[in-house]
């Protein structure tokens, strides 16, 4: 008892521990002990005030802001739907995109058919020098129906 004004007691309820080196919370401003200062082990009233997040967006990584009072997933949901530039539904990527050289020919093909020949891009159907009719100065890779000069 020789210093009486020496220390604090815990704020915590159920501790009340005399501690001499006490913690102040930075949210609620109370005196707490080792135990107790974090703001989950007082379960603190004013801990969103510290303890602030903000959502990223899943598809784009970029921070979306919340209003104070507004539910994070809505806002992130609502940034997906409307403003998001990384969102699948808008970019609907073309999977068709290599159009056949064969003149008449609309067709396209996923992957690119290029003739050994020619180095031109047909669909399946124009993709042998005999279907497409290379005109390239080589013989076309198959000699099937060729007659054969002596």
């Amino acid at each position: 008892m020789e210093f009486p004004d020496l220390g604090k007691h815990c704020s915590e309820k159920t501790c009340k521990q005399l501690d001499f080196l006490p913690l102040k919370c930075d949210a609620c401003k109370q005196d707490f002990c080792k135990d107790h200062f974090t703001s989950v082990a007082h379960r603190c009233p004013f801990a969103f005030k510290k303890d602030v997040h903000v959502p990223v967006c899943p598809l784009c990584n970029s921070p979306v802001p919340v209003r104070k009072g507004e539910l994070p997933d809505v806002v992130v949901g609502e940034h997906m739907d409307r403003h998001c530039q990384c969102n699948p539904v808008k970019t609907k990527a073309k999977i068709f995109t290599h159009r056949c050289s064969k003149e008449g020919c609309r067709k396209k093909e996923m992957l690119p058919l290029a003739c050994d020949q020619c180095q031109s891009n047909f669909c399946i159907q124009h993709r042998h020098p005999l279907d497409h009719g290379c005109k390239h100065s080589g013989h076309p890779g198959s000699r099937a129906g060729w007659k054969i000069r002596r």
